[in-house]
């Protein structure tokens, strides 16, 4: 199947019982059991099983090409998840333009328990690479990372790192519509499916997606142990998001890409942060590596943060919000929103500065959203 009809039909038949076309929402908590250890289709209890949560992974590893897919209630639960496989005196590469709340629970949560975490300020794959010790067990990127929208060499670092070391991209940016970090190599992705993949800003959610089955074992462990996992419901309204995955990010990249050639040529803007640009020193890379950009815009304005305050007080239909991949258009300010844990000095090194805003383009008109724009940059 084309990825636009598996994002209707991989793992979403027809209830075989029923006939029904969407997948139930099976709220049951617990499930008989045909005499003692006899469960039926392997299910006993929800935290470790159930049909709704069942499905929806089933859905996730085909759109992802993996052959295992693990949900869980958060992107950040997911990332702990994949995490917890580290062992104390193991080290994790990852770059300083991560998510802040990936740098808060790689900083301030797992560093506790021996597993020590660099933070490297390079998109570079070659520099990463070099940066490897014999310490090194997983290199973790976003590509687009978030809010710069730096891009990585999927390929490069999946086919020159050790095969000690595990290549883990974090695809929330992407999506499986624009960018399948498996067929390129990598371990294990990692998605906020709170993002794009629901859709409409009403759960929050995150998967774990691996075609290596000893991989898979570890971390379904961890998921049935902890038991951060989604509710039915949550599943569901996932499930319902995803199959406009792909009409949606069309009208997202297509947005975003008419946004950000608007801003570019805007007086009162300094710089522009899109890979669709030929500008973007990523763009050769990404066009390589993904099919689309999605509808992230980050730009910076003149007049440092009382221009920033005055821009977003005169916008109307984005909405000053945490979050992307909605429907609705967003806007955010990184160095005091997504990106706060980080130290300012930190942030300011590598461009995360007081004058950056980031967009979510929405799938509204796109001529609102430019007029918007102007206006408020007026």
């Amino acid at each position: 199947m084309k990825f636009a009809t598996k994002t209707i039909h991989a793992g979403q038949g027809a209830d075989e019982r029923t006939g029904a076309v969407n997948v139930p929402v099976w709220l049951s908590t617990t499930f008989k059991q045909d005499g003692i250890g006899n469960f039926r289709e392997g299910y006993e209890y929800s935290r470790t099983g159930n049909p709704s949560r069942r499905s929806l992974e089933q859905t996730l590893a085909r759109l992802e090409s993996a052959r295992f897919g693990l949900c869980f209630a958060s992107g950040s639960a997911a990332t702990a998840a994949v995490v917890n496989m580290l062992d104390p005196g193991d080290e994790l590469l990852t770059t300083i333009d991560v998510y802040g709340g990936t740098y808060r629970l790689f900083r301030d949560v797992f560093s506790r328990y021996g597993v020590s975490f660099r933070f490297l300020d390079t998109a570079d794959a070659g520099e990463i690479l070099a940066a490897v010790t014999p310490r090194t067990r997983m290199i973790w990127v976003e590509t687009p990372t978030n809010p710069l929208l730096n891009i990585h060499d999927i390929r490069h670092l999946a086919w020159n790192k050790h095969e000690k070391v595990l290549l883990v991209v974090d695809n929330t940016f992407a999506t499986p519509c624009f960018q399948r970090p498996l067929e390129l190599g990598a371990d294990l992705v990692v998605h906020s499916v709170t993002k794009y993949l629901a859709g409409h800003s009403d759960v929050v959610g995150g998967a774990v997606l691996t075609s290596d089955e000893a991989l898979r074992e570890k971390i379904a462990f961890y998921q049935n142990a902890a038991g951060g996992v989604p509710a039915p419901f949550d599943c569901y309204l996932v499930q319902r998001g995803i199959k406009t995955l792909d009409l949606r990010m069309r009208r997202h990249h297509d947005n975003a890409m008419r946004v950000a050639e608007r801003l570019v040529t805007h007086s009162a803007v300094e710089g522009v942060f899109f890979p669709g640009l030929a500008s973007h020193p990523g763009h050769e890379l990404a066009k390589r590596q993904m099919s689309g950009w999605s509808g992230m815009v980050s730009f910076s304005v003149k007049g440092g943060r009382p221009a920033v305050n005055r821009f977003c007080e005169h916008l109307r239909l984005f909405t000053l919000a945490e979050s992307l991949g909605g429907v609705e258009s967003l806007v955010c300010h990184p160095f005091t929103m997504t990106h706060a844990t980080i130290p300012a000095a930190e942030k300011e090194r590598i461009g995360i500065t007081e004058s950056l805003i980031r967009l979510s383009v929405g799938v509204e008109d796109v001529s609102d959203l430019i007029a918007e724009l102007e206006h408020a940059l007026e």
